[in-house]
């Protein structure tokens, strides 16, 4: 459609999940249980990583910064999800529209990022063992997170802009649950030729480089943990990177779905329900991963429950 023939729009209108009034309060109860776990998993890693001294290692260092972002990436979305479920009509302002994609490209493309650091940290504990300490230091450390977060800012930055100097008018309403690229491209009366392009050129270009990072990591670290020759050697090195593996192929195996995929196969509805997976359900499962296959964290998380417990039963007796 010519330009000419849009109107400026101010504001639009998210269709959200779905249309059918009879599921709305069932996944508005569904979803709002499942941020408040998200909240409380994520904040309460940070938290319990935060005041156990045994946590304090590189590993855990890149763990609670992944939480982080988990908290973020969720929050920007889930929220104003939930609000689709209780009105009929859940608008969304222009420049809010705005903010809310650029936060939620900065923390995905963080997450992917920050991915590849620690499989680049889990390469280094494996393969150089006793110089673990000196390679991981608190400066590299620093700069293995500070990295992804100013890449990731620049880039979602670059494509928030990139989106929104774009003409809307030809429609205001957004066929998703939150303000992403691919629904908003079909609104627009601008030739998005380019921007597409750079979606793909943008998104591939992260991916390959970070799975080639966790790829090349894992061929070396499968490598010496079948040389190996304790057994109980090779499961303690498998299940400290199990937890991993497990959040790195769920979280890449769903963005490559969505984003690496020609545009004219793209069904919106499709998308929808990727991006609730890793939107909304990968944030709840990466605390679950990393607590329930750690012992470390286990034991930590047991020690400050036992010391609750403990103070809470020396107030009842005073």
């Amino acid at each position: 459609m010519a330009q000419g023939n849009c109107t400026p729009v101010t504001e639009f209108i998210l269709l959200g999940l779905t249309d059918r009034q009879e599921l709305k309060m069932p996944l508005f109860v569904i979803f709002f249980f499942i941020y408040l776990f998200t909240v409380v998993g994520n904040l309460g890693l940070i938290l319990l990583i935060r005041v156990d001294a045994r946590l304090h290692t590189p590993m855990y260092f890149f763990l609670s910064n992944l939480a982080f972002v988990d908290f973020c990436y969720s929050s920007v979305i889930t929220p104003k999800m939930l609000g689709n479920f209780l009105y009929k009509q859940n608008t969304i302002s222009f420049n809010a529209c705005a903010a809310q994609l650029g936060c939620f490209l900065a923390f995905m493309t963080a997450e992917c990022l920050l991915l590849a650091s620690m499989a680049y940290d889990r390469y280094v504990a494996i393969c150089n063992p006793l110089l673990y300490m000196v390679v991981m230091s608190p400066r590299i450390c620093i700069q293995l997170v500070a990295a992804p977060y100013t890449y990731s800012f620049l880039v979602a930055l670059f494509h928030a802009i990139l989106t929104f100097r774009l003409t809307y008018g030809y429609s205001n309403i957004i066929n998703h649950f939150y303000c992403d690229d691919m629904p908003l491209l079909r609104l627009t009366c601008s030739d998005t030729h380019s921007k597409q392009i750079w979606i793909f050129a943008c998104a591939g270009i992260m991916f390959i480089s970070s799975l080639l990072i966790v790829f090349v990591s894992y061929m070396y670290i499968i490598s010496a943990i079948l040389g190996m020759s304790s057994a109980e050697g090779r499961r303690k090195a498998f299940s400290t990177c199990g937890s991993h593996m497990v959040a790195v192929t769920i979280f890449y195996g769903t963005l490559i779905f969505m984003y690496l995929q020609p545009s004219s196969n793209h069904s919106l509805d499709t998308d929808k329900m990727a991006s609730v997976f890793y939107t909304v359900i990968i944030p709840m499962l990466n605390p679950l991963i990393y607590s329930l296959r750690n012992k470390d964290v286990k034991d930590a998380l047991s020690k400050v429950i036992i010391h609750q417990n403990q103070a809470f039963l020396v107030t009842l007796k005073k």
